[in-house]
Parts: C-alpha cells; structure tokens; sequence
C-alpha cells in the first residue's frame, strides 16, 4: 500500500487537515494536539536562523485519507522529531524524505515501534548507531483516587516567578534522568520563553509548603480535542517526601475533570517513583512511547 506525505508549515493548516486523526485519538494524539494548538495561538517559539526549519505532516493513504502524523516543533536543539504510530512504511518513507531534504536527525521522540523503524531506515542510509535515550508510558486517568491530606497549598504561579519555574523545568530532565538511572538526560522542556507564556496562560500552578515556601510545580497542557495532558511535574530534592507531587496533580487533574477533560500524562518506566505515585492517583498505562538517538 503506497503512502503520501503533506508538510506544513502553519499550525492552523495542519489542524484542518489532520483534525479526522486527532479527533479520533485524542489521548494518543495529545502531543501533536496541545503543541501545535499553543503555535496556533501564536504562545511558540521562533527558530534561530540556521536552525531547522519548523514543520508539521500529515501521512495519507493511497485514497488520500490522513492516517497518521509527525511534526518537528521542538524549541530546543537537537530539534527531535515527534511521531505519532503509523505504517511501517510511511515510517520509512518520512525517514527517506528528510534525509532527501538533508534534514540531520539527532534524537526522535514518540510510539513504539515507528520510531525504530524510522531510526533503523535512517541510519540505514546516514550510517550511525541507536540508542535508546528514554523509555516512557502514556497513562490515562480512570477514576481520581484522593491522596488524603497533604501540607500546603496548591496555588497558580505568578508572572515574576519565570525564573524558579525555569530552574525547576531544567532541572526536571536531569533529575528524572538520574531517578531513572539513566546518564543520557531528557533535553530541555521550555524556553524561558514558552515558560513565561505558560505561566501568563494560567498553566503553570505551584505547590506551597505550610510556611508559604514554593516546593513543586505542577503544569498542564490545556484541553485539545476534549483531552488535557499534565505535565512537567517537579519537585526540588529538598521538599521531596511529603506527598507535595500527588497533592498538585491530583488538584489540578481534579479541575480538569470537571471542566470536562479527559486527563493524561506521560512517565518514565524506569523513575519507580513518579509511576507509583500516578498509578496510586489512578492513571493507568494507555500505549508505550520514548526516545532513540542516533550517534554518527
């Protein structure tokens, strides 16, 4: 069966045209949904010049209906590809098409197996090896289980609070890392500035210690497609221990429902932690996901 790929370059185009996928699996969507909906409304990042550029692609079948997606909007270099599950061939068709367009691909991101077959096609044909950079799970909330009572106080982050928010989002990789007991950490979330627009959009919220000290935050990505997607979730080591992380996302995925979302997340399998506390919470592993780089 013979597959086609449509590149964009505008979000809003993108939506239109992928809208029959990501309406139809939104939870497994929910990444291409929440970050192309902030570029959409103009909250993204603009690339340095040199950079590659931004994109986003549609993979449609040989009748032309869109069975999958991908996009390249990360902030941040290397810049990693996202992939949502699609036939192994149109894997191997993107994969083809950006090595044709001289687009390097460092690290990729998204569903199991297709980001495999789209690394093993490409260091097929740039050479290299593969390595695995993140193991994680997407997890669906079920039923929200209270987890009791917790010191402090869940409150929404201030606009002169950018600097601790961004400290703890770049700690948030590195920490998870070690936790996972990986040495190749998650690469950078936000820049300074996506986190200030995050922040100004209300979507950042800050757990208070009982003496009024910030000790977590807890963000979420707003409802796309009738979906919204919690996360990053950090905690300084110092505050660790207290339930703070269980309190802020069982808070904040408390409003989501009752504004009408269906609530997911992402975590790493091999952080014991942060997965005991979701799955205490409720969450409960929906499809398996992660990271490959390829080494030249």
């Amino acid at each position: 069966m013979g597959y086609a790929l449509e590149f964009f370059d505008d979000p809003h185009a993108f939506l239109a045209a992928a809208e029959p996928v990501l309406a139809a699996e939104p939870v497994l969507c929910t990444v291409i949904a929440s970050v192309t909906g902030r570029y959409a409304r103009g909250s993204g990042d603009t690339r340095p010049a040199g950079e590659p550029a931004r994109w986003w692609v549609v993979v449609r079948d040989v009748d032309g209906v869109v069975v999958s997606a991908a996009m390249r909007t990360a902030p941040l270099p290397p810049y990693p590809p996202y992939l949502l599950a699609m036939p192994d061939e149109a894997a191997v068709l993107l994969a083809r098409t950006l090595h044709e367009r001289g687009e390097a691909v460092e690290v990729v991101n998204g569903f199991l197996p297709t980001i495999e077959v789209f690394v093993t096609e490409t260091v097929a044909l740039s050479g290299g090896s593969c390595s695995e950079t993140e193991r994680t799970s997407l997890y669906q909330l079920g039923e929200l289980i209270d987890p009791g009572d917790v010191p402090g106080r869940l409150r929404i982050a201030r606009d002169d609070e950018v600097d601790l928010v961004q400290g703890w989002f770049d700690d948030f990789g590195p920490d998870a890392s070690e936790q996972a007991g990986r040495a190749d950490p998650h690469p950078a979330i936000e820049t300074r500035e996506s986190t200030a627009a995050r922040i100004r959009a209300g979507d950042v919220w800050i757990w208070e210690s009982p003496d009024g000290t910030p000790a977590g935050v807890t963000a979420f990505n707003p409802t796309s497609f009738g979906v919204a997607r919690i996360g990053p979730v950090f905690t300084p080591r110092e505050h660790r221990g207290h339930g703070y992380a269980a309190a802020g996302v069982a808070a904040i995925a408390r409003r989501l429902l009752d504004e009408g979302a269906r609530v997911c997340l992402f975590a790493d399998e091999q952080n014991q932690t942060s997965t005991g506390v979701y799955v205490r919470l409720g969450f409960r592993p929906l499809a398996v996901t992660g990271g490959l780089r390829i080494e030249r």
